[in-house]
């Protein structure tokens, strides 16, 4: 009875001492660690977890759902004034090292009250594995973390689902177990407000530049007209490609000399639903920085691009038509053209391959092509990001879906492990499974074509990474650049 409601950041409220007796809780915690756990991963976590724990056996956890369902449900109601039926979802969740669950708000058709029950070792903030909770904007976006709760053994956490309960699990940082019993009443839905749009990265055309600055900066291996044919080739194939050392070895040296520098304002990009990088400041980048922004802005590379594609980013790069009529010409970057094999129809990523498209992250949210450059004039829109240890981006229902080639250039990864997270990786739409990842490579040019079913997020940045710090001391992740192409 003694039980607080707090009203901030959302409705919750702490009951230290849930189950009566410390036997109980002992010898639940033991039956819980008997089942069966299946490892999750995905964009927003990484766990074990049991199965749905609505029909189990073991009498303790009988005894626990029989608890939560009855008594605890009738003072739950009493509480918060809101309607609960009988019945809950409840499983079980085992965070051990590096282990996470990102920003989410819980909202789900009919879920009311969540609920966790901690039987967790003694636990400290700096174990991390706290559930945090976010203030909301005037969008019904996550703000900041203005509360967290550390795990406490025996202690029951419970809080109004709505469209501003966002919260997370921060990243578990040591190697406990924390293991807890989580679930959700239901109860009549209430009604969300109107999905929040936010303004898409800027998209705009290319800018005029001849082929002189391809020879500038790119290594002459992806200049030579053989090498575009053999590649686009094999992107026709496999709707991706990875074009290795594709810059010449001095500049880039020198691209990473300049990212290091101390004069380049970073911005956090949010909201945590979504995102969470820091992407550049163009104004504030030295000329090197902003002279490779040129290149990939540039009417060459749209050019180059086409080339290596098939896709039609310039308009010297051959025509559907044109290949129909067997008379595909691989446009010459330097505005000659030359005889190339006549190519498969590249409107559809080749063979149906599934390495395919959203709307990215680089133009998060953004209205659909008919809305943005749907005129037929190819545009680009991109940034440079820099990522580090609690970084990631988050697939999501706001996100458009269209036809469109990622262009990913990295940078300061040597020694990058894949373990640590910052791959990007690509789903289907409302799948799990990963149809192509692509890893941070140093000085590497990843190209991929997606379609509109096509999914992609930046898997988070975990405490691992940190082990870079020992090889490269100044050096706290690493850099890319990220640009869409929209023919």
């Amino acid at each position: 009875e003694a039980v607080v409601l707090e009203p901030a950041p959302f409705r919750h409220g702490v009951i230290p001492g849930f189950l009566a007796g410390p036997a109980f809780a002992e010898a639940l915690r033991d039956e819980l660690l008997g089942l069966g756990f299946r490892g999750r991963h995905n964009d927003l976590l990484s766990l074990r977890q049991s199965e749905e724990l609505g029909a189990s056996p073991e009498p303790h956890v009988a005894a626990l759902r029989h608890a939560l369902c009855e008594e605890f449900r009738v003072w739950l109601s009493a509480v918060t004034q809101i309607v609960l039926e009988p019945t809950i979802d409840v499983s079980c969740a085992k965070y051990e090292y590096t282990d996470v669950l990102l920003c989410h708000d819980d909202e789900l058709e009919g879920r009311r009250i969540a609920f966790i029950l901690y039987l967790v070792p003694p636990w400290e903030k700096s174990d991390g594995g706290t559930l945090d909770l976010y203030s909301t904007d005037e969008h019904f976006q996550p703000q900041q973390i203005t509360k967290s709760l550390v795990p406490s053994w025996n202690t029951l956490v419970f809080f109004e689902v709505s469209p501003v309960s966002f919260h997370q699990v921060s990243e578990v940082l040591s190697h406990k177990c924390r293991l807890s019993v989580s679930g959700w009443f239901h109860g009549p839905s209430v009604a969300r407000p109107a999905q929040h749009m936010e303004a898409p990265l800027a998209r705009s055309p290319h800018i005029p530049h001849d082929h002189e600055i391809l020879y500038e900066w790119i290594n002459l291996v992806y200049l030579d007209m053989d090498s575009q044919v053999q590649i686009q080739e094999e992107f026709e194939e496999r709707s991706e490609i990875l074009l290795k050392d594709f810059l010449k070895k001095e500049k880039y040296q020198l691209l990473c000399e300049a990212l290091e520098s101390k004069e380049i304002q970073w911005r956090s990009r949010g909201p945590a639903n979504k995102r969470l990088y820091e992407a550049a400041e163009e104004d504030s980048l030295p000329d090197t920085l902003k002279k490779f922004l040129q290149l990939l802005r540039s009417e060459a590379l749209f050019l180059l691009l086409s080339n290596f594609t098939g896709l039609k980013l310039h308009f010297l790069a051959p025509s559907d038509e044109d290949e129909d009529a067997g008379e595909g010409q691989a446009a010459d970057t330097t505005g000659h053209s030359s005889p190339k094999p006549e190519q498969e129809e590249t409107e559809q990523p080749a063979n149906g391959n599934p390495h395919q498209p959203q709307q990215p992250e680089s133009t998060p949210g953004a209205q659909d092509s008919e809305t943005q450059g749907g005129s037929g004039t190819p545009v680009c829109a991109g940034e440079l990001r820099r990522w580090t240890h609690g970084h990631y981006t988050l697939v999501h229902d706001s996100q458009a879906t269209e036809f469109a080639l990622d262009l990913l250039f990295f940078c300061g990864c040597e020694d990058w492990d894949p373990e640590y997270g910052g791959f990007t990786s690509y789903i289907a739409k409302g799948e799990d499974e990963e149809l192509l990842t692509v890893n941070p490579e140093d000085n590497c040019l990843a190209l991929v074509y997606r379609d509109k079913e096509t999914m992609k997020f930046v898997k988070y940045i975990n405490h691992r990474s940190l082990a870079c710090l020992n090889k490269h001391p100044n050096r706290t992740g690493f850099w890319d650049f990220s640009f869409v192409y929209y023919e």
